[in-house]
C-alpha cells in the first residue's frame, strides 16, 4: 500500500484511531444535511399535526379510566409507605414528573431510577411502599431485574405500559393501559403521543387520589410555601405587621403637628391613636391630613382627636395576610392597624409591606 493511500492500521502521526478512522470516511450529520421544508407555512402544519396526533391520544385515555384505573387508585390510597416511581428512558422523565405531582398533592412520592436500583438503590424501597413502574414496551430489562425483589417483599405494583401482554404488564397487581395509536413523530420512533399520554394518565391518578384524601387548598400551601399560593395561604398578618416601636402611634390628646411628625418617623402614611392604656381609638392618615388642610385646620393647635377618623378598620394578627388585601381593596385605604380582642394596638402594615412579602 503507497504512503498516499488511507491506512487504518497506521494512522497519521497526532490522530487516535477514532480521528483516523473520521479522517477516512465521509460521515453525514444532522448538522451537514440540508432542511428539506423550513418555508412557515411548513413548519405550521408540522407543529399542528403533532398537536393534533397527541391531543387524540389523550382523548382516549379517557375509555380507560375503568376498573383498573379505580384499582390502581385503591392500591396507592392504601399504601402506608411511600409511591415509588420507576421508568427508563423517555419514560422515566415522565415518570419524576409524576412523582413531584403525587408528592405535591397528598401522595407522598419519589422517583427511583431502575438503573440505579440495580446497584444499591432498591434499598431505598420498603415493604411498606408501592410501585408505580412506566415502560409503553413492557419490557424494560432495568425494572424487569428488579422484580424479584419487589415481589419478595410483597410489594404492590402497578405498572403503566401501552402493551397490555408484556413481561411487565404480567408481573403486575394492577396494569393501566396506554397505548396510543400512533406516535406524533413522522418516524415511529421517538417517544411523544405515548409519553403525552402516560403523563395525562399519571395527572388522573394524582387528582382522583388528592380528590380522595380531601386534600385541600391550604393541605397545597403547605407543601408550596414558597410560591405564591403558599404565601397566600400561609402568612399570617403577625408575620409580616411592624410591631414595638415601628408602630407609629400617638396618644389622643396631642395635636395634629406632633401625629404629623409620627407619621414621617415611621413612614407608613398613617399613625394609631390611642388613650393612655394603649387602646385605639382611632386613625390618622395622609389622606385624612389632604382633607383637613383644605378646611384650613391649624395643625400647631387642633388636638388629634378632633380630626382622627374614630371607626377605622382593623386585623387581627392571626389573619390570613391575604384577607388584609381583599380589607384594603373594598374600603380603598392603603394601611391597616393590627389589634387584639381588647382593641390594644399590637402592629401596623400597609399595601408596601404586602407587596414585599409577595401576598399581592
Amino acid at each position: 500500500m503507497s504512503r498516499t493511500s488511507t491506512n487504518l492500521a497506521t494512522p497519521r502521526r497526532g490522530l487516535s484511531w477514532h480521528n483516523a478512522c473520521m479522517a477516512s470516511t465521509k460521515v453525514i450529520t444532522h448538522r451537514s444535511r440540508i432542511p428539506c421544508a423550513t418555508d412557515p407555512e411548513s413548519l405550521r402544519a408540522s407543529g399542528t399535526r403533532v398537536i393534533a396526533t397527541e391531543a387524540a391520544a389523550v382523548a382516549a385515555m379517557a375509555e380507560r379510566i375503568d376498573d383498573n384505573f379505580a384499582s390502581a387508585c385503591r392500591v396507592l390510597l392504601s399504601c402506608a409507605g411511600r409511591v415509588v416511581v420507576t421508568g427508563m428512558g423517555k419514560s422515566g422523565h415522565i415518570g419524576g414528573k409524576i412523582a413531584a405531582t403525587l408528592a405535591s398533592t397528598g401522595t407522598p412520592a419519589f422517583f427511583v431510577h431502575p438503573g440505579e436500583a440495580g446497584h444499591g438503590d432498591l434499598g431505598m424501597i420498603t415493604a411498606e411502599d408501592s410501585v408505580l413502574a412506566l415502560s409503553h414496551s413492557g419490557d424494560s430489562a432495568e425494572i424487569l431485574v428488579i422484580l424479584p425483589i419487589l415481589k419478595r417483599l410483597g410489594i404492590p405494583l402497578v405498572v403503566m405500559t401501552g402493551k397490555p401482554d408484556s413481561p411487565l404488564a404480567r408481573q403486575a397487581d394492577v396494569v393501566l393501559n396506554t397505548a396510543v395509536a400512533e406516535e406524533a413523530c413522522p418516524l415511529g420512533l421517538a417517544p411523544t403521543s405515548s409519553t403525552t399520554a402516560a403523563l395525562a394518565m399519571g395527572d388522573a391518578l394524582a387528582v382522583a387520589l388528592l380528590e380522595a384524601r380531601g386534600f385541600s387548598q391550604e393541605d397545597f400551601a403547605f407543601s408550596h410555601p414558597s410560591g405564591s399560593l403558599g404565601r397566600r395561604l400561609l402568612l399570617r398578618v403577625r408575620d409580616i405587621m411592624h410591631t414595638g416601636e415601628g408602630i407609629p402611634s400617638v396618644n389622643h390628646d396631642v395635636r395634629v403637628l406632633d401625629a404629623l411628625l409620627e407619621m414621617t418617623a415611621k413612614k407608613l402614611g398613617m399613625t394609631a391613636i390611642v388613650d393612655e392604656a394603649g387602646t385605639l381609638q382611632g386613625i390618622f392618615t395622609d389622606g385624612d391630613l389632604r382633607r383637613w388642610l383644605e378646611k384650613s385646620i391649624d395643625i400647631h393647635q387642633t388636638p388629634i382627636r378632633e380630626v382622627m377618623t374614630r371607626h377605622c378598620a382593623t386585623v387581627e394578627p392571626d389573619q390570613l395576610a391575604a384577607e388584609t388585601v381583599r380589607i384594603m381593596e373594598e374600603r380603598c385605604i392603603n394601611a391597616l392597624l393590627v389589634v387584639d380582642p381588647r382593641r390594644r394596638v399590637m402592629g401596623a402594615l400597609n399595601m408596601h409591606d404586602l407587596l414585599r412579602a409577595g401576598v399581592v
